[in-house]
């Protein structure tokens, strides 16, 4: 291998971070069972103890998942500008059915939510997917799924996580700071004249990067937007020959923070939110509308919206079935859509204050992330590959 030449981030995604998926869900299973045994009075205070002007907790929804979304900028603008989605061929079944798999979740939320608006303003929740959950799963059923599955999945999750970050700055932004958010419009102007000026060095932009974290978490709008913004200005050498270029300093940033965002930051981030106590609850918990919403809108509106709007874009010659695919495994990949859990659960903070209906969305996301899983995995284990056709524009 060349030595500048790294194993892309997306083949590292369909191999490693299916680990870190499996890992997540560890995680997750861990926080249930610390919530509601003798330590959860430890659990939750040690979340909620001071440090250094924020709790614990606080440090890891708005500093470590700044880093998580920092990531997730460079893999949308790599995807976009020199990746899976930088044509349309390759970009036009992801992006609608991760469209289908936004708008149909959110109207079954909103449906079901519809006359209250304290809890219509949790309408994005179930509308993301995640992408690690998801990729956990399919690695576990091995060489049954085809890889163009697994790359549909992941473009599509990509696509996702871009709608959320619009969705977390434009709906769900707090009192604003105007002198702050000047500033961070500065430090942003800043970096783009590092980019414009052909600065390859990582270091001046992290350095900046942290200033404007610091700017946005004072002007009101979410802390981890700034990571997003960072990723936009980290400058990308595309190379159609060689994208795995290591020469490009968003290549070298995204490889760079891979491990520690699969391996550490999400896993932290799942035991951190998905701990929820069952003491006192009961059964009539599912029946509230905001998890009774979040649950339907990720099991039932997910697979709808992304397998409805894949099957018209398909049948409408906009796009075509991924390569070795069968409508079954479209179908069943569309079912582990419905895995929300990272996104959801971060959507569902920024919504609600309220303690309980905090519960009430933990209870939704592990409720409709757990039937999708399981029914996705389940379809998906039996169905079979279908022959595959040569044609240039698959994915």
């Amino acid at each position: 291998m060349h030595p500048t030449r790294k194993p892309s981030v997306l083949r590292e995604l369909l191999e490693s971070e299916a680990t870190g998926g499996l890992l997540l869900m560890g995680a997750a299973a861990l926080a249930l069972f610390v919530a509601n045994s003798p330590l959860s009075a430890a659990y939750f205070g040690a979340l909620h103890a001071p440090f250094a002007g924020l709790d614990v907790l606080h440090w890891i929804n708005d500093g470590l998942m700044a880093v998580f979304f920092l990531f997730v900028g460079l893999e949308i603008k790599r995807e976009f500008l020199d990746g899976q989605l930088a044509t349309w061929a390759n970009r036009a079944l992801p992006c609608i059915a991760a469209a289908g798999g936004v708008l149909v979740p959110g109207l079954i939320y909103a449906a079901v939510n519809a006359g209250n608006p304290t809890t219509l303003r949790g309408w994005a929740i179930p509308t993301a997917t995640d992408i690690a959950f998801a990729l956990g799963v399919l690695s576990l059923l091995g060489k049954r799924v085809p890889t163009s599955l697994k790359v549909f999945l992941a473009t599509l999750a990509i696509v996702d996580d871009l709608v959320a970050v619009l969705v977390i700055a434009v709906f769900y932004t707090a009192k604003i700071d105007l002198a702050a958010l000047g500033g961070a419009g500065l430090t942003t102007l800043l970096l783009i004249g590092l980019n414009r000026l052909k600065v390859t060095r990582l270091a001046p932009y992290l350095v900046f990067g942290a200033l404007l974290w610091w700017l946005v978490l004072l002007s009101g709008i979410h802390a981890t937007i700034a990571g997003v913004v960072l990723a936009m200005t980290v400058p990308l050498r595309p190379s159609k020959a060689a994208p795995d270029d290591m020469t490009s300093p968003l290549h070298r940033l995204e490889h760079a923070l891979s491990p520690w965002v699969a391996f550490l930051i999400v896993p932290v981030f799942g035991f951190a939110n998905a701990g929820v106590s069952f003491a006192g609850t009961s059964l009539a918990i599912l029946g509230e509308p905001v998890t009774l919403g979040v649950a339907a809108g990720l099991l039932f509106g997910k697979q709808t919206g992304v397998f409805l709007s894949s099957w018209l874009a398909i049948r409408a010659g906009v796009a075509r079935l991924p390569v070795a695919a069968s409508w079954s495994q479209l179908y069943g990949v569309s079912l582990l859509c419905g895995i929300g859990f990272t996104m959801s659960l971060f959507i569902g903070l920024l919504a609600f204050r309220d303690a309980a209906l905090q519960d009430e969305v933990k209870i939704g996301v592990l409720a409709g992330s757990l039937v999708s899983a399981l029914a996705g995995a389940a379809l998906l284990s039996v169905v079979k590959k279908r022959t595959p056709r040569p044609a240039s524009g698959d994915l």
